[in-house]
């Protein structure tokens, strides 16, 4: 029998939507339990508004909550534990939100700046790092040697598997993530623990990226996943690479999911536009010569 594996995000975000569900049915219904039965279209409406106005969750958090408690339910559902799905008439409003990412200027802004503190250089250029691979936390995290291969291109590729979903990534290495790369070859830390590069704790990483927002008068909230979004929207997507490719480096298994990515951004609109209008222009010189395509 396969064994099913959930990542650890995964499984803490059941656990705390158990959590709520029995502080909304002590709140809310007075009981400490509930059979599946007694769970309807009200019971859903109810739940909803717990998240949000008692536990003062965002639409998205709230009706993420609820899609997950609706997962829970389907499987009852497909083993008859119930007749019928409660959620047939309920609708899911997600909202849209746009991903924030840094610019190019600001990219280059935070690695060029001069820093004493070592704690504080190395956390930058971990996420600049990431900033040029696209590459999540946990799996920059657990990068060793061993995952550089040489790629058809005769070039460095780093090959690892996404610890969200297990999905293989495999990406060339651009120059400013191979000299981060090269910089820590002979770090004490990456050696002993046979690792590509010295990261520290998540919590740690970001509370030093808050210092370094400061520091480099950076206005965005600087998080380790900020950095995968820049990836994602000024390195690649803004830079003309097409949505399959960058869908496929940051390990995506729908491109569905990349294209909250696809903003335009105003770089491009100009350089777009540029285009368009130097043909008009050229066709116009031409028209005036009397020469025609």
């Amino acid at each position: 029998m396969q064994k099913i594996q959930f990542a650890l995000g995964t499984i803490k975000r059941y656990e705390t939507l158990e959590t709520h569900t029995f502080e909304f049915l002590k709140a809310s219904k007075k009981l400490n339990d509930i059979t599946l039965s007694d769970i309807n279209y009200r019971f859903i409406t109810d739940f909803e508004y717990f998240l949000r106005v008692t536990k003062k969750n965002c639409n998205n958090t709230a009706i993420k909550y609820i899609q997950n408690f609706r997962s829970v339910i389907l499987t009852a559902v497909r083993n008859e534990w119930i007749p019928k799905d409660p959620f047939t008439n309920y609708k899911f409003r997600l909202q849209e939100v746009e991903r924030e990412a840094l610019s190019m200027w600001e990219v280059e802004k935070i690695y060029n700046h001069p820093f004493n503190i070592d704690r504080i250089d190395q956390v930058r250029d971990i996420f600049v790092f990431c900033c040029y691979t696209g590459l999540a936390y946990a799996d920059v995290h657990a990068l060793s040697r061993d995952n550089i291969i040489t790629g058809m291109d005769g070039e460095s590729w780093i090959e690892t598997h996404r610890k969200k979903t297990d999905s293989r990534t495999r990406l060339p290495i651009l120059p400013r993530a191979m000299e981060i790369i090269n910089k820590y070859k002979r770090h004490p830390k990456c050696i002993a623990d046979n690792k590509l590069l010295p990261v520290l704790s998540n919590q740690k990483m970001n509370a030093y990226l808050k210092e370094i927002a400061t520091i480099c008068n950076i206005r965005q909230n600087l998080t380790t996943h900020l950095a995968r979004h820049t990836f994602a929207t000024t390195i690649t997507l803004g830079n003309g690479v097409p949505m399959e490719t960058v869908s496929k480096m940051l390990g995506h298994s729908s491109i569905s999911t990349t294209q909250i990515y696809s903003k335009v951004l105003d770089n491009k609109i100009s350089d777009d536009m540029g285009a368009l209008r130097n043909r008009f222009e050229t066709k116009a010189e031409r028209q005036k010569d009397g020469t025609f395509d």
